[in-house]
C-alpha cells in the first residue's frame, strides 16, 4: 500500500493541533481527515474508512475513550489502529486506553518529527500484515483467520481488536511455547512503538475474557504461554 492511498483520522477539540499534526502527516504523502469530537470522529470514521485514527482523550460530546469503544463495535472498523493522543500521561489514563480498545498512546506535547516517526511504525505493522496474505490457524477447536480478522471458538465469531487479535494469534501460533514480554512487545507493538509496561497485562485480562481464561498461563517475571 502506497503513501497515497493511506488515510488517517486526526480528531482534536483544538484546531491549531489539527492544523499542525495533519499539515505534517499531509506532507508525508497520507490522506487526512479531520473531526473536533467523538461524535463527528464515529461519522467520518464511518464515512471514510481510514487505516489509522489518532484521537484526543478529552473532548466535547463525546470523548475519545467513548469514541473509540463505539468505532470498535462497528464491524468494518474494528481492525483500524487507534492511537489517543492527548495530555494526559497519568498510567490509569493510558490502561482506560487500552481498556477502550486503542493500540497506542501518544503524549502531548509531541515534536512533529517524533509524531511522523511513530505513525510510520504503526502503519509499517499494517504492511507486514498485509505482505503475510491469507493464513488459518487452527489450534483445538478454535480457527484463527488472519486475513479476515476472524476468530471461530464453539461455531461462535469472536471479533477482536487489531492488537488483541495480534497478541493472540501469536501466543496461539505456538501452543506450550513461553513467549518473553519483550518478545511479545516487539512482535506485537513494534520495538520502534513506546507503549506502557501494563499494555500486555491489559490485553490479556480481556482476551481471558473473550476467549476463555483457561488458555492464557502468565509465567511469572518472564511472560505468557498459550495452552489448548
Amino acid at each position: 500500500m502506497k503513501k497515497k492511498d493511506i488515510k488517517i483520522l486526526l480528531v482534536d477539540d483544538e484546531q491549531d493541533i489539527l492544523e499542525i499534526v495533519g499539515y505534517n502527516l499531509a506532507q508525508e504523502g497520507y490522506q487526512i481527515v479531520t473531526a473536533s469530537n467523538g461524535k463527528e470522529a464515529i461519522v467520518k470514521a464511518k464515512k471514510e474508512l481510514p487505516h489509522l485514527i489518532i484521537m484526543d482523550v478529552m473532548m466535547p460530546e463525546m470523548d475519545g475513550m467513548e469514541a473509540c469503544e463505539n468505532i470498535r463495535k462497528i464491524p468494518e472498523l474494528s481492525h483500524v489502529i487507534i492511537t489517543f493522543l492527548t495530555a494526559r500521561s497519568e498510567d490509569y489514563s493510558q490502561v482506560a486506553g487500552f481498556d477502550a480498545g486503542a493500540d497506542d498512546y501518544i503524549a502531548k506535547p509531541i515534536k512533529p518529527k517524533l509524531l511522523v516517526s511513530k505513525v510510520k511504525a504503526l502503519l509499517r505493522r499494517l504492511k507486514e500484515e498485509e505482505a503475510k496474505g491469507s493464513e488459518t490457524l487452527n489450534v483445538g477447536e478454535i480457527e484463527i483467520n488472519r486475513e479476515e480478522y476472524k476468530i471461530v471458538k464453539d461455531n461462535r465469531e469472536i471479533i477482536l481488536p487489531r492488537k488483541e487479535f495480534e497478541l493472540f494469534y501469536l501466543l496461539a501460533s505456538k501452543p506450550g511455547k513461553v513467549f518473553k514480554r519483550e518478545e511479545i512487545l516487539d512482535k506485537v507493538w513494534g520495538n520502534e512503538v513506546i507503549v506502557g509496561g501494563r499494555t500486555i497485562d491489559v490485553h490479556i485480562r480481556k482476551l481471558r475474557e473473550k476467549i476463555g481464561d483457561d488458555f492464557f498461563k502468565t509465567i511469572k517475571g518472564v511472560g505468557y504461554k498459550f495452552e489448548v
